[in-house]
């Protein structure tokens, strides 16, 4: 019955994490959650802990656990990893792919393209937001896949969760982009496609690389944000004392 509670608090937590309604350094009380997910104290410690070795969750002594976050440097540190892992990927998807598993590829870069389309009518374009995020995620996880290497797979997803977590900025909302900016990122994935469909291994990596700078350094921006929000708030603190 534990093990069976330790599965429903670690699907709970970690959607809430996942979901941003537990923001980054949030603290994760024992008793709080206990009460909420409805199970005793014992089974949430043990999905903290699975949490904790997933990246999603920091726990320290006399401290307890909070929602995973991290300062520029090491957030820079992270990204740095995942650039490198998804670059080689990208080759190794070159190099590795049927015409099969280039139509997966093709057919989320289309399904991106058709929703960027549909968000220029659009008045109000939330819900396009969440699809064309749910199929940005499919473009890549085709290219992972193809790449056919299941340490780099799992390492990937789980940078990818944990950069999720902690690059929510302060208020808890994605910054919105422009039309022109979404067509940016998108010829930017057309050219990683492109480089995959011929073959060609360095263009592959070099798509693919200048594709995830480009994405960490707009995320470092938002990043800056949360800083400079916490550096301002320790402030007025220390002011306050």
């Amino acid at each position: 019955m534990e093990l069976v509670n330790t599965d429903v608090a670690y699907k709970f937590i970690r959607e809430k994490i996942l979901t941003g309604v537990y923001l980054a350094g949030s603290p994760l009380a024992t008793k709080n959650l206990s009460k909420e997910i409805g199970v005793s104290r014992t089974p949430v410690r043990d999905a903290l802990r699975l949490l904790e070795a997933d990246g999603l969750v920091t726990i320290k002594p006399r401290i307890g656990a909070s929602v995973k976050s991290m300062d520029l440097q090491e957030f820079k540190d992270l990204c740095g990893l995942r650039q490198a892992l998804e670059t080689y990927a990208a080759g190794l998807a070159a190099q590795n792919r049927t015409d099969s598993e280039l139509a997966e590829i093709r057919d989320a870069l289309e399904a991106m393209r058709v929703i960027v389309e549909k968000m220029i009518k659009a008045a109000d374009d939330r819900e396009l937001l969440v699809d064309l995020a749910r199929e940005d995620v499919r473009f890549h996880l085709a290219i992972i896949n193809v790449a056919k290497n299941e340490l780099i797979k799992k390492e990937i997803m789980r940078l990818s969760l944990i950069n999720r977590v902690v690059s929510v900025p302060p208020t808890g909302k994605k910054q919105r982009e422009d039309l022109n900016t979404r067509r940016k990122v998108l010829d930017s994935h057309q050219e990683i496609y492109e480089a995959i469909a011929k073959k060609d291994v360095a263009a592959a990596k070099d798509a693919m690389d200048r594709h995830q700078q480009n994405n960490l350094e707009k995320v470092i921006q938002l990043m800056g944000i949360k800083e400079q929000t916490k550096f301002h708030s320790e402030l007025g603190l220390a002011a306050a004392n």
